[in-house]
């Protein structure tokens, strides 16, 4: 490792370091007892690090011989999981610590599983890919069964688990056919491999890792441990499902499509549009009759990593513009969908009837007479996850159906446009029970201070966001350019 290679990777390792320091700070002092403090502090360094990536990073470099990325692409990508992760963790403290699931593990956790999210986007290699991917999928699994008294977490950990595997070993696969069709695991390699020729077993290798990248975006058909998962997991851990490793999954999808498959947009496009489609409607239509609102959540991230699909789709056809376009619509609308679950969470953590949790939708009637301003919060957040104008959420759909538009896939907007309206409905049906449902048995809201602010925040800023998006289309648009050169 050379100096020049440490600096790039610095913030990797800076949280690499933190984690193993506090598992054992946690492990020789009081345990849980410091697992407050180290919450505090491990969201404080994902915001300094967000910070200092932010505006600090410039230019493009790449480290240990072009395995590790360090652009624009990369440095939107990672602010956006630091930031989500952090609020995750901050807005979860409370609920954890008031049903005694607190433990000092947790941030240790989450800080591993956010270094191998900052590995998977900055990947220039199938081996760094593979690195960062089970960095960040082992965390995870830990973290769906943590609450080892509840037979729903323990079955949701193992269902992860197995069908985690399996999405791994069809990765794997791929990644071995890939190999052994270009004789070189390195992006760059594997596309000037593919400008000679590009051989059936390659086109095999390409499907199956996408297949196995799918799985960690909940793409349908590829969905089926999603709803499961976030049902019987902690709701904080559904939270952070449902934010963070979403953002880092599409970046690795789009940097490995573009870096590795550039060359070919229009065989693995067909793909991405296809699992578009499928997760588009499988997310509206099964979310019709949910009556758990984490189950609803689950079918709804499943709709919206279609709808992102869309974008990167639609930058596999036309010119470079047209790509540009297609990948920064992408890069914006999960921006958007990660500030749309923060708020959405910051409030369902916050359910309970009679010191217990609960998450059935029913739950929320009459909403509106008890806690009005919270209604109204909820009221924009579900209308904006809807796509109804002029909340931000509208933009987020209305970015990646034009860049499908633009690039000549008018087939692949009009299926989105309609999805989106038969997905309004579950939407629109709780902001009817907030509202006008009869008032037996309600939830209450116990919200912490920082769950109220996060949640105040977040409605704030999808209507306030229709103004100009709060600037983040300039850095979207840099992180395209960068991706597709």
């Amino acid at each position: 490792m050379t100096a020049v290679d440490f600096n790039i990777v610095l913030p990797e390792v800076i949280l690499a370091l933190y984690a193993m320091a506090a598992l054992m700070f946690g492990v020789f002092t009081g345990k849980d007892k410091v697992a407050v403090p180290l919450v505090w502090a491990t969201a404080g360094l994902f915001v300094a690090l967000a910070l200092w990536i932010g505006f600090a990073g410039e230019g493009e470099r790449t480290a240990f011989h072009g395995m590790f990325n360090d652009d624009p692409f990369a440095r939107f990508a990672k602010v956006v999981i630091l930031a989500s992760a952090a609020a995750v963790i901050v807005m979860s403290q409370d609920y954890m610590a008031r049903y005694n699931m607190l433990r000092f593990e947790f941030p240790v956790i989450i800080t591993l599983a956010v270094t191998g999210m900052m590995m998977m986007v900055s990947a220039g290699d199938l081996m760094a890919l593979y690195m960062g991917l089970e960095l960040q999928s082992l965390a995870l699994y830990v973290t769906a069964a943590m609450r080892r008294d509840s037979a729903k977490s323990s079955e949701a950990g193992l269902k992860y688990f197995v069908l985690g595997s399996l999405s791994s070993g069809m990765l794997l696969f791929g990644a071995s056919l890939v190999y052994g069709f270009t004789g070189t695991t390195a992006f760059d390699g594997i596309s000037v491999a593919l400008q000679d020729d590009v051989s059936l077993g390659l086109l095999f290798g390409l499907v199956f890792m996408l297949a196995g990248l799918a799985f960690k975006i909940s793409a349908a058909p590829f969905h089926m441990w999603t709803p499961d998962v976030y049902e019987g997991s902690p709701t904080p851990v559904t939270a952070f499902f449902a934010t963070a490793p979403k953002v880092a999954a599409m970046a690795l999808i789009a940097r490995l499509a573009w870096d590795a498959f550039g060359a070919i947009p229009s065989q693995w496009g067909q793909v991405l549009a296809a699992m578009a489609v499928l997760s588009m409607y499988l997310g509206a239509i099964a979310a019709i009759g949910q009556k758990d609102i984490k189950r609803l959540m689950a079918y709804s991230s499943i709709a919206h990593m279609g709808y992102a699909l869309i974008g990167l789709a639609a930058a596999t056809t036309g010119n470079a513009d047209q790509a540009v376009q297609g990948v920064q619509a992408t890069l914006i609308y999960m921006a958007i969908y990660v500030t749309m679950g923060v708020g959405s969470f910051a409030f369902i953590l916050s359910m309970e009837r009679d010191g217990r949790p609960v998450t059935d939708i029913a739950s929320l009637k009459m909403l509106s007479k008890s806690e009005p301003l919270k209604a109204l919060a909820l009221l924009a957040l579900f209308f904006s996850l809807a796509g109804v104008p002029p909340f931000i959420g509208f933009y987020a759909k209305f970015a990646v159906l034009k860049a499908a538009v633009d690039a000549g896939m008018v087939w692949l907007a009009v299926a989105g446009g309609i999805a989106s309206v038969i997905g309004a409905f579950y939407y629109l049906r709780v902001v009817y029970f907030i509202y006008f449902g009869d008032s037996e048995d309600p939830a209450q809201s116990r919200m912490s201070p920082v769950q109220w602010v996060l949640m105040m925040a977040v409605a704030a800023i999808l209507v306030l966001g229709a103004i100009n998006l709060f600037g983040i289309e300039g850095p979207a648009l840099a992180a395209a350019q960068s991706l597709v050169r």
